[in-house]
C-alpha cells in the first residue's frame, strides 16, 4: 500500500491563524511562571512568543483582521517591558558563567559591585515587568487574541492557497537580509567584488564594531525576523530551506553574542564610572578577545551570503516549495 507523503496544502489565511495560536499559546503558558519569578528561563520564553507573534502580526498584516490592542506596535511595547528585564538576566548569566570563573581573586571580588548594581537594576525591572502584566493594555491584548481566535476574520487574501503567494511572502525577508548594510561591514570591493578583510588585527576589529556597531545589531534583527518567517514553512521546502535556516540562526546567534558582549562592556563602564581597565583589566581583555573570535566565526558566513551563487540559490530554493494538494479555502 502506497501513501501519498507530499505535505498538504492549507490557505495563506490558515498558516497564519496556526501562527497566532501557537505564538499566542506559548505567551499564556509561560506568564504565571514570569509572574512567580522563579525561573529565567520563563521570562525567555514569554519574550520569544512575544517577538514571533509580533514577527507573524506583522508578515501576515495582509490576511488578518485584528483590532488595535493586538496591533504589531501595542505588542511592541509590551515585549520591549519583557525585555529589559530579559536582557538584565542575560547579563548575570554571562558574568556568572563566562566571566567570573576565569577572572583572578581581586577581580572576582571588584566584580560584586557589579553584582549588586545588577540585583538593584532587576528589582526595578522585575517591578516594571510585573505591572506590565496586570495593567490594562496587556488585559486588552490577550482578551483580544482570544476573541479573535475564537472567531477569526480575514481579509479576501486569506484564501489564496499558500503555494501560490509562498515565495512573495518570503522572497522580501531575504532580500532584506541581503541587502543590508551589515553584510558589508568589514569589507572592500577589489575589481567588482566584494572581499572580507581576513587579515583584521583585534584593533581594526574593535573599531568596526565601534563605528558600525548599531548596523551590525540591526543585521540581527533582520536575520532573526527572516527566521522566524522561514520556519513557520518548514514543512512546505525540502533539505536546503532547512539548511538555510540553520545558517541564519548561526549568524543570529554569533552576532548576538557579539551584541551582549558590547552591552555589557558598556554596563560596566557605567558601573565602575569609566575604569573598567583599572579596575577590571583582565574582565576588559577578555572581553575584547571574545569579541575578536566571534567576529572571525562571523566572517565565513558572511563571505558566504556575499556569494552571487549562494544568494541565487537562496532564492531558488523559496520560489520552489514542494508540490502540495489543495484543501479548500479560509470561509
Amino acid at each position: 500500500m502506497n501513501l501519498d507523503t507530499n505535505p498538504t496544502v492549507k490557505t495563506l489565511g490558515e498558516y497564519a491563524y496556526q501562527a497566532m495560536k501557537k505564538h499566542f499559546s506559548k505567551i499564556i503558558k509561560w506568564e504565571k511562571p514570569v509572574k512567580k519569578d522563579e525561573d529565567p528561563e520563563a521570562l525567555h520564553q514569554m519574550r520569544v512568543g512575544m517577538r514571533r507573534l509580533r514577527t507573524a502580526i506583522s508578515r501576515f498584516e495582509i490576511v488578518l483582521n485584528l483590532p488595535k490592542p493586538a496591533s504589531d506596535k501595542n505588542i511592541g511595547k509590551i515585549a520591549r517591558r519583557l525585555g529589559n528585564l530579559r536582557d538584565l538576566d542575560v547579563l548575570k548569566q554571562n558574568l556568572e558563567t563566562l566571566y567570573q570563573p576565569n577572572l583572578p581573586p581581586k577581580e572576582q571580588k571588584s566584580l560584586q559591585k557589579a553584582f549588586s548594581a545588577l540585583a538593584k537594576q532587576r528589582e526595578d525591572a522585575l517591578t516594571k515587568t510585573l505591572t506590565t502584566l496586570k495593567d490594562d493594555a496587556y488585559k486588552s491584548f490577550k482578551q483580544t487574541l482570544e476573541d479573535w481566535l475564537e472567531t477569526p476574520t480575514y481579509k479576501p487574501l486569506a484564501s489564496i492557497p499558500i503555494q501560490q503567494v509562498l515565495p512573495d511572502l518570503l522572497l522580501p525577508e531575504v532580500s532584506s537580509f541581503l541587502l543590508h548594510p551589515g553584510l558589508l561591514v568589514g569589507t572592500h570591493l577589489l575589481d567588482s567584488q566584494v572581499k572580507i578583510y581576513t587579515d583584521s588585527t583585534p584593533e581594526d576589529i574593535e573599531k568596526q564594531l565601534t563605528t558600525h556597531g548599531e548596523i551590525i545589531h540591526d543585521l540581527r534583527k533582520q536575520a532573526k525576523r527572516m527566521r522566524y518567517q522561514m520556519e513557520l514553512f518548514t514543512e512546505l521546502y525540502g533539505e536546503s530551506y532547512s539548511a538555510y535556516i540553520a545558517d541564519i540562526k548561526s549568524i543570529q546567534d554569533i552576532l548576538g553574542n557579539i551584541q551582549d558582549s558590547v552591552v555589557m562592556d558598556e554596563w560596566l563602564r557605567d558601573v565602575f564610572k569609566s575604569e573598567i581597565q583599572t579596575k577590571l583589566p583582565t574582565f576588559a581583555s577578555l572581553l575584547a578577545a571574545n569579541r575578536v573570535q566571534w567576529w572571525q566565526q562571523w566572517q565565513p558566513l558572511q563571505q558566504q551570503y556575499l556569494q552571487a551563487e549562494n544568494r541565487q540559490n537562496f532564492h531558488l530554493t523559496i520560489l520552489h516549495p514542494l508540490e502540495c494538494e489543495i484543501l479548500n479555502p479560509v470561509e
